[in-house]
């Protein structure tokens, strides 16, 4: 069994929304579609498809964007991928352009609802393989906490999808955020951070991140923040029960915990009450890596128990093959990064999980 938690999916029908933010993919002159979202346009993607795309364009033919976007409508799809790759089951998230935390409220809060709204109707065609983390407008926290529980009791979400820094000018110690810790302490779901580009709050500035280093380096970079400032910023004391799961292997945390374990009694202000290192257990880290040696050493210092599997489905850097490949680990401790975890923290009962090919 294998549950993939870092899975994106894009769909046209929460795209288009609105005239300046979009976020829309738009076709360019060379004959490439690229994702616009306000003055920020992405230019990462596939080799492969930018490269079918141009030379289609240079005989004449233009793939209309509806036809482009059409496939992500269609949740077979998806499964058929998802078998191709042995995953029994994926947790959706909507991709990080998309959170929407600079964007005026009047928008970014209707824009989360249809968010939830379209990926419970995507799950719903295969809801014992397909579920979804719930997106919420965190720069505006009361609405958002209420947005939460929305999606999570009414929609079965399966937890938050959040960036790593920068709600709207709030952080994860931000005291406004305390509302949306608190309805996730309720739930009993955790938090998937992921971090999101952040040249896409530059307005006009928004093109001028060279090689896409706020994507590349800068997710790491927020989402290492985010468990700092929850640490330092005196949040899991004030919310124990908290769990949250980082990405791409942690950020940058987990390899430099001596560092701010070191740090953070030399700080003129930190409000943590216990050592830096105890609060490790509301954590956890995915496996997206991709080196093997990198993979090993993560579950050496952080330990099978708080390890979950995440590929980045969909993703530009995705990792196409099995993550837990390589790996030295007991059985036990094998299956827990590949489902045990997953089911204990999001609550998933496996026996309810259908099974690749069917």
């Amino acid at each position: 069994m294998l549950i993939d938690l870092h899975a994106h999916a894009p769909h046209p029908d929460y795209y288009d929304q609105h005239p300046y933010w979009g976020p829309a993919f738009e076709s360019q002159p060379d004959g490439d579609i690229k994702l616009r979202v306000g003055d920020w346009i992405l230019t990462l993607g596939a080799p492969e498809r930018k490269k079918a795309l141009r030379e289609a364009h240079a005989r004449g033919e233009t793939l209309n964007v509806a036809e482009y976007m059409a496939k992500w409508r269609d949740p077979n799809h998806r499964l058929a991928a998802m078998d191709a790759a042995g995953q029994t089951a994926q947790v959706l998230s909507v991709p990080s352009h998309c959170y929407m935390y600079w964007a005026e409220a009047e928008f970014a809060v209707p824009f989360a609802r249809k968010v939830n709204d379209v990926l419970a109707g995507y799950c719903s065609a295969a809801p014992n393989r397909l579920m979804f983390w719930a997106h919420a407008p965190l720069n505006v926290p009361h609405e958002a906490a209420k947005e939460i529980r929305r999606a999570c009791t009414e929609l079965g979400a399966k937890g938050l999808v959040a960036g790593g820094s920068n709600f709207g000018g709030m952080e994860f110690d931000s005291p406004e955020l305390y509302p949306v810790w608190e309805a996730l302490c309720d739930l009993d779901l955790p938090i998937f951070v992921h971090g999101y580009n952040q040249s896409v709050t530059w307005g006009s500035r928004a093109n001028t991140d060279r090689f896409e280093t706020t994507a590349i380096v800068g997710m790491n970079y927020d989402e290492t923040k985010c468990l700092w400032y929850l640490i330092n910023g005196g949040v899991l004391d004030r919310f124990p029960n908290l769990k949250v799961y980082i990405t791409h292997g942690g950020g940058f945390a987990p390899y430099q915990l001596g560092r701010l374990a070191q740090t953070n009694p030399n700080l003129d202000v930190y409000h943590n009450k216990k050592p830096f290192l105890d609060y490790l257990s509301n954590f956890y880290f995915d496996v997206e890596l991709h080196e093997v040696p990198m993979r090993q050493a993560l579950v050496d210092i952080i330990g099978a128990d708080r390890i979950l599997y995440g590929s980045n489905f969909g993703g530009s850097d995705a990792v196409r093959h099995d993550l837990t490949e390589g790996l030295r680990l007991s059985d036990e401790d094998l299956q827990k990064i590949r489902w045990k975890n997953a089911c204990e923290l999001l609550h998933i009962d496996p026996a309810k999980l259908g099974k690749v090919g069917v």
